[in-house]
């Protein structure tokens, strides 16, 4: 049997190294791409001629932008792409704000390339489909199928475990268009890792400056539908009209760019770590664009959620109002010692789900494992320990998973 624990550090491998200077050298333009190449790369989403009715994005090389509607490979399980247009935008909020926090300056200008964002928050059937691939990869392992080595370690991913009391997750429902809840940073960089490999296109969390770009719908003021909370119950839910959970998914009004639920519902995950002089370090370092505006964290705790939740009042549903996360209060009733690297026990995390995006151009190798792979040292040595004593779902994910899926569940 492979010593999982020595596979799974080969996995971490270089990732203290600086990540701004690995993005530093990134240039993301589509246009840097021909027509053909583009086309040829990037066939889901893209269209040769601006579609007559929705949203499309145009880039450099004519080619289109467009909606999309992808399928859970192996599975009837689909989800919505909206295309979202590059531009300019000023991250935070501005000092005169009564209701700005500490955290939430000094404004920054940011550039932000084009990129597909989800019309709504991961939902529970699409979780739930990738929570199976702990059975199914504890299966492969019983069996010596799929193995692991070294050559082939950075192609893995964990799955969560079962969860060890339903009721604290599920309590407010489990339906397969409401968002999934409590799942942990890690666990959710981990689903995009999964889905990217399986289906051949690459998905990942936003950083925190691409989530904001998002949320604001190419507004600036508080809300992306203006400075007024007056209006609120017709684009989220939140504290006074959600007593029983989060919502379904898209019931809401969506933003300028079509995205719905980016106030409210469930407060979503980015790959960033919260800063509690918020984005000074944005300006000593002089960065300039959304992607490359990462500090990634170096504990399980402290990383950003954005966009407020069901539990949650106006003020915090603002488009530049950022969280951290707390594991020693969401995880003060986890029985499991070390505490469990995918879910989360203790409420606020019934409000805490997450977004996929995916960038116009695919990002390089050693760019992309950044936002599928935590960061933070205890959660992996958390991880390792797991796989090592047999306690966690470790399996090979490429778009031959599927299938040996299928022919497990057989």
């Amino acid at each position: 049997m492979p010593n999982c624990s020595r596979l799974l550090s080969l996995a971490y491998l270089g990732f203290h190294c600086s990540f701004a200077l690995v993005l530093a050298s990134l240039v993301l333009t589509p246009a840097s791409l021909s027509r053909a190449e583009t086309a040829s790369r990037l066939a889901v989403g893209l269209a040769e001629a601006k579609p007559d009715v929705g949203p499309s994005v145009e880039l450099e090389n004519g080619l289109f932008m467009v909606p999309y509607t992808a399928k859970i490979p192996g599975t009837d399980i689909t989800f919505e792409m909206i295309p979202v247009p590059g531009g300019e935008f000023t991250m935070g909020t501005p000092v005169d704000n009564e209701e700005r926090s500490k955290a939430e300056g000094p404004t920054v200008e940011l550039k932000v390339d084009p990129m597909w964002v989800a019309r709504t928050e991961t939902r529970w059937d699409m979780y739930k489909e990738y929570m199976r691939m702990y059975a199914v990869f504890k299966n492969f392992e019983a069996n010596g199928m799929r193995e692991i080595n070294g050559q082939n370690s950075t192609d893995a991913v964990t799955a969560p475990t079962e969860l060890y009391d339903i009721s604290f997750t599920f309590e407010f429902g489990d339906e397969s268009r409401q968002p999934a809840v409590t799942m942990t940073q890690y666990a959710a960089q981990q689903f995009t890792k999964w889905l990217s490999r399986i289906s051949g296109i690459q998905y990942r969390l936003p950083t925190e400056a691409e989530w904001e770009y998002a949320a604001r719908g190419g507004t600036d003021t508080a809300y992306s539908w203006g400075d007024s909370d007056d209006d609120m119950d017709d684009y989220a839910w939140h504290f006074e009209n959600s007593a029983h959970g989060p919502g379904l998914v898209g019931t809401k009004k969506p933003n300028p760019f079509g995205l719905f639920d980016m106030h409210g519902n469930v407060a979503e995950w980015t790959v960033n770590q919260y800063t509690e002089n918020g984005y000074q370090w944005i300006v000593d370092e002089n960065l300039h664009n959304a992607t490359t505006t990462v500090r990634l964290p170096k504990d399980s705790a402290g990383c950003v959620v954005r966009g407020g939740s069901w539990e949650m009042s106006s003020p915090d549903l603002r488009s530049a109002a950022r969280f951290a996360s707390d594991d020693e209060l969401w995880k003060e009733t986890d029985p499991c010692f070390p505490n469990s690297p995918w879910w989360y026990t203790d409420d606020p995390s019934r409000g805490v789900g997450f977004r996929i995006f995916r960038s116009a151009k695919d990002l390089p190798d050693d760019v992309i494992v950044k936002f599928w792979e935590t960061n933070s040292q205890p959660t992996m040595n958390d991880v390792k320990y797991r796989v090592s004593e047999g306690r966690a779902g470790y399996g090979l994910v490429d778009e031959g998973l599927p299938d040996a899926a299928a022919a497990h569940d057989e």
